[in-house]
């Protein structure tokens, strides 16, 4: 079923800072299915969890596909704290996943490679602008307000935000 398009030009509603988690697996081998397909399966996983779990400080997400050999996903969070004690809790989805991981990439000898990125980005330092668009991005995980209401311009989007 296709998103709802959401009509005219609006902007994410997010306030205050935003951290923005990139986190991507590479297939480096791809009849290596024993070295692959347990980290990719984990992610799904992992995000249903986020996803369920009031307070957990996951926004929203989008899965993202460069190709053949190349899945990612882009996070947007409230705060780092929440991202990183995520990451450490042991009775948690990620905890585990990742230590099996490390075990069959050493096995695997680069089979499949995974990478991260965490940008923390400050009130005042992003922008959206989304036309005729579902939500989308940021927009998706934090809702949409009609651009009017920030400014038409991106340069007045940033202004306002700074306030």
């Amino acid at each position: 079923m296709p998103e709802k398009v959401v009509p005219g030009r609006n902007t994410a509603a997010a306030e205050g800072d935003v951290v923005v988690f990139h986190i991507g697996l590479r297939i480096n081998r791809l009849w290596a299915f024993s070295s692959w397909v347990p980290a990719f399966m984990s992610m799904p996983r992992m995000l249903r969890e986020l996803s369920q779990e009031k307070g957990s400080g996951l926004l929203g997400y989008k899965v993202l596909y460069g190709g053949l050999r190349d899945f990612y996903v882009v996070e947007y969070w409230t705060d780092k704290e929440r991202l990183l004690a995520y990451a450490h809790q042991q009775n948690k989805e990620h905890r585990p996943a990742w230590s099996a991981f490390n075990r069959r990439a050493r096995a695997g000898k680069g089979r499949v490679g995974i990478w991260h990125e965490t940008f923390i980005v400050p009130a005042g330092s992003y922008e959206s602008v989304y036309v005729d668009m579902p939500a989308y991005g940021l927009g998706a995980a934090t809702g949409v307000v009609p651009v009017g209401r920030r400014g038409d311009t991106a340069a007045q989007r940033l202004r306002a935000a700074e306030k």
